[in-house]
């Protein structure tokens, strides 16, 4: 199977309707991050095979929490993941990409120009330290370790009714029971990941009003 039918059969295992040009422009997408890789250590994932399940297929899983949403922020996205396919997937998002590194900031700039991804924001910072001029509607991140330190760092960056999303791997239950007041949780869904044996799940968190 070629990496253009593996994410095709992946969309169509996620119930995805994803237009040609947009699974075009991932493709285009997990090439650059391959090719920056050899060089930049943007991700331990190696084989751009292996990205399509592990970075495409596993950021878009998330596409069904995100609905309601008009503006992203991805906190910590390094080499652009999630947010680099969820923009391309949902044109109509506005996603910022915030990470502290500038070599991974500088190969998010080139593909922001290569992809013309004019939904895209780019921030170079620390998210304890960047104050937006407006809130988000969602915060997400699949780099935190920890879910409340997550959500006390980020904590500035969602408007209130707003969503902190957090991309985990096994079920958080020591995580969840440490969660600051001014998040409660809304669910943890478990995602099913097309050709990705391991244990996924999405935590969304509500902001208090």
């Amino acid at each position: 199977m070629t990496r253009t039918e593996q994410l095709s059969s992946g969309l169509t295992a996620l119930n995805l309707n994803v237009p040609t040009p947009a699974q075009l422009k991932l493709m285009e997408y997990i090439d650059l991050l391959a090719k920056w890789n050899r060089v930049h250590n943007l991700t331990a994932i190696r084989e751009p095979d292996q990205m399509v399940s592990h970075h495409l297929l596993d950021s878009l899983a998330i596409l069904p929490a995100l609905v309601e949403c008009k503006t992203l922020v991805d906190v910590g996205t390094g080499g652009g993941l999630p947010g680099i396919p969820l923009a391309l997937t949902r044109p109509d998002l506005r996603v910022t990409l915030l990470d502290s590194s500038h070599k991974k900031t500088a190969f998010l700039r080139q593909v922001k120009v290569e992809l013309a991804l004019n939904n895209v924001d780019i921030v170079c910072d620390r998210v304890e330290a960047w104050r937006p001029t407006s809130k988000f509607d969602a915060v997400v991140s699949r780099a935190f370790a920890d879910l409340a330190e997550f959500a006390q760092l980020a904590n500035h960056l969602v408007r209130d009714g707003g969503m902190l999303l957090a991309m985990k791997g096994v079920y958080p239950f020591d995580e969840i029971a440490r969660l600051p007041d001014s998040f409660q949780l809304n669910r943890v869904m478990s995602l099913q990941v097309p050709q990705l044996s391991a244990e996924r799940h999405l935590v969304v968190l509500d902001k208090a009003a």
